[in-house]
């Protein structure tokens, strides 16, 4: 095994031997197996090791065990302790899942502080068979069906195209010592109920099931990248791309054949999973919107809109004093006190100074909403200056308001209120800028 790899490096992956890397390092037997293969090919590696705390004495002795095996083969170790019940109490996920965040997240972490330019994982073919099932039981595309990357970002896993029974034969041809995780043999989780009872009967049905597994996800990988081809061939008409937003041509979408799967490979990252609810807006009224965790998918007109949800927490800002310049969540707004006015656009308004009371603040409209606007006489709702202007839901929603008191001074960066105009009686004349 140990030739296999290093022909593995050589092939796939000569960069390993100049760069510096981190071993997510559990002490179970495939982690302890790639630890000792990188060492044996010369690699400059370190380990790091996640207690989540949740077997108690287990955990610890786990710990005890990495502690040693670091000072046996003379390598850095970092360890890292997590309350992992907690968080996934507070994020409301599970356990597993909660664990896999908080592992990750620590891993790049060590790897930006410490310059690590790589982090190995000791994922292997048999982990690989595992996750291709567990995507198909829950229905997935083809990307879920492609199994585990060999690389993304800065995690690699050289490990792929070995079996455990690989890792096996390594570990006892070396006399190697590791540490089995007691919940492993638990089969109320659905991948250790797949490792324990359904893997075991394919490979007793076909003894070449692993190996042929393999080729498979070569297949599927190269006809993923078929289809990657040709979403790239197509986006540039489909796809508008904004600060703040993606939106998607319904017109475009349906002048190809199956539009529906484009739309899917479009969106696929975004965390939306009723897929036929996804696909019902292509002829549902404009305003129509479904979310994901992180993300709102909406019909306007004759585009769906793909943004961000935002953080409410922000949607009232304070202008305590007439700073300079005033972070706003659109850019930053810069008060300047002027002799005269100058040239205005959209993103600039002259005010009188002494017409407004403070603290100035900025929020988002809201229903019921008035002003005054500029060069009108009366007043005017905000709800119906949007509509006027054709603005769409997306483009109303990014629309923040400069306020004095209960008075609306500017709609930023689109219309100023008639109240706060400079006349001839001025004394003080502001310049707001939005940039």
């Amino acid at each position: 095994m140990l030739k296999a790899f290093k022909n593995y490096i050589k092939k796939e992956a000569p960069f390993l031997k100049k760069n510096k890397i981190l071993i997510a390092l559990s002490g179970g037997l495939d982690s302890v197996v790639l630890t000792h293969l990188c060492v044996e090919s010369g690699l400059d590696v370190a380990l790091a090791h996640c207690n989540f705390n949740l077997r108690a004495e287990e955990s610890d002795a786990d710990e005890n065990f990495v502690l040693r095996l670091a000072e046996a083969l003379d390598l850095e170790l970092f360890v890292e302790y997590f309350d992992t019940e907690t968080y996934a109490e507070n994020k409301k996920i599970s356990i597993q899942m909660a664990a896999r965040e908080l592992r990750y997240q620590w891993f790049f972490e060590l790897a930006e502080q410490l310059d690590f330019d790589h982090i190995l994982t000791a994922h292997h073919a048999d982990d690989n068979l595992e996750t291709f099932l567990i995507n198909l039981s829950r229905g997935c595309g083809l990307d879920g069906l492609t199994g585990i990357p060999n690389q993304n970002e800065k995690i690699l896993r050289p490990l792929l195209t070995f079996s455990r029974n690989d890792l096996e034969g390594y570990a006892s041809e070396k006399k190697l010592e590791w540490r089995e995780d007691s919940s492993n043999a638990s089969v109320k989780y659905l991948r250790n109920k797949i490792r324990h009872e359904i893997i075991p009967k394919l490979k007793e049905t076909n003894p070449q099931f692993l190996e042929n597994f393999n080729r498979t996800i070569g297949h599927l990988k190269e006809a993923q990248g078929i289809i990657d081809d040709r979403l790239d061939d197509v986006s540039d008409n489909i796809i508008d791309v904004k600060d703040d937003s993606i939106s998607f041509s319904i017109e475009q979408l349906n002048a190809l054949n199956d539009p529906k799967a484009y739309l899917y490979e479009l969106i696929k990252d975004y965390g939306f999973t009723q897929w036929d609810d996804v696909y019902a807006l292509f002829d549902a009224q404009s305003g129509k919107q479904l979310f994901s965790q992180n993300w709102r998918l909406l019909k306007d007109r004759d585009r769906l809109i793909l943004t961000a949800i935002e953080d409410k927490s922000h949607d009232h800002i304070h202008i305590e004093a007439l700073k300079k310049e005033v972070p706003i969540p659109i850019g930053k707004l810069v008060f300047e006190t002027v002799e005269s006015l100058s040239d205005t656009d959209h993103n600039v308004i002259f005010v009188d100074r002494d017409r407004f009371i403070q603290p100035l603040y900025v929020k988002k409209w809201e229903e019921g909403d008035s002003f005054h606007p500029f060069g009108l006489n009366g007043r005017k709702k905000v709800s119906k200056y949007f509509k006027d202007e054709k603005m769409s839901l997306i483009d109303k929603e990014n629309s923040w308001l400069l306020c004095s008191g209960q008075d609306i001074v500017w709609i930023i960066g689109r219309r100023a209120d008639e109240r706060f105009k400079v006349t001839d009686k001025t004394k003080q004349i502001l310049k707001i800028e939005l940039k």
